[in-house]
């Protein structure tokens, strides 16, 4: 949109994905036209994001809780991701976005895996211009990132002082800025375990609607409230009343 400046917009937006159940059982439709529909909606962000100028999107597509749901759901969950990678890498080729993985990957079936680590490949932008960076949390957990460090620095030959910027360094994150912003939809005011370390200071937006209902309308809007917010990162001197 014209007349906005881009310093005012976040440069890392997070998503956590809520509703796509609820949403299929408002309008009477069986959960996998939610998800499916869901899927749809994480297509049109990703284009918006990159219409922005964002430099990184990620998305929270599948929690380590998750796998606590009914194993009906989790496969339907698990075919829908397969589907999804196959349809969109054209895409993400073509709009220069590319693909990354975090979270404890080994839990997903071994084709699952190749064809995670294929995308990844296949949308690398070595060697050219990228638009924007594509995260997606898949069997991904707050806490079992920050342990998951803590493990790969015990496992280091050195006795290295960790201070908190090398230690953001061992987080699956470790590619990518913190994110400046973080929406979750969904109806629901918590964050779920979600990039614990890495939203120290993000901020937080929290819209009244399903992710299905989530088009590039209420993106922009996100947006715009993120550039009305002033963030001091707890440094006293940039107070105002």
């Amino acid at each position: 949109m014209e007349g906005h400046h881009t310093e005012t917009l976040p440069k890392h937006v997070a998503i956590i994905m809520d509703g796509n159940n609820r949403w299929a059982t408002e309008n009477g439709l069986p959960g996998v036209d939610g998800h499916k529909k869901g899927v749809e909606r994480a297509r049109e962000a990703v284009e918006y994001a990159v219409k922005r100028g964002l430099s990184t999107l990620t998305l929270f597509a599948f929690s380590s809780e998750n796998w606590g749901r009914s194993s009906e759901e989790v496969n339907l969950l698990m075919k829908l991701l397969h589907s999804a990678l196959q349809e969109e890498v054209p895409n993400l080729i073509k709009n220069s976005v590319q693909l990354s993985f975090i979270g404890d990957l080994s839990q997903f079936d071994q084709d699952l895996i190749e064809q995670m680590k294929k995308s990844e490949q296949l949308t690398s932008c070595k060697g050219r211009d990228k638009n924007l960076d594509l995260v997606v949390a898949a069997s991904y957990g707050g806490r079992w990132d920050i342990v998951n460090a803590i493990n790969e620095i015990k496992n280091q030959e050195t006795d290295i002082l960790v201070t908190e910027e090398n230690f953001s360094s061992f987080l699956s994150t470790s590619a990518f800025e913190d994110p400046d912003l973080c929406i979750r939809t969904g109806n629901e005011i918590r964050v779920s375990n979600f990039l614990l370390w890495q939203m120290a200071y993000s901020e937080l937006y929290f819209p009244d609607i399903l992710w299905p209902d989530f088009d590039d309308d209420k993106f922009e809007s996100a947006l715009m409230e993120y550039a009305k917010r002033s963030r001091r990162f707890g440094d006293k001197s940039n107070f105002q009343l």
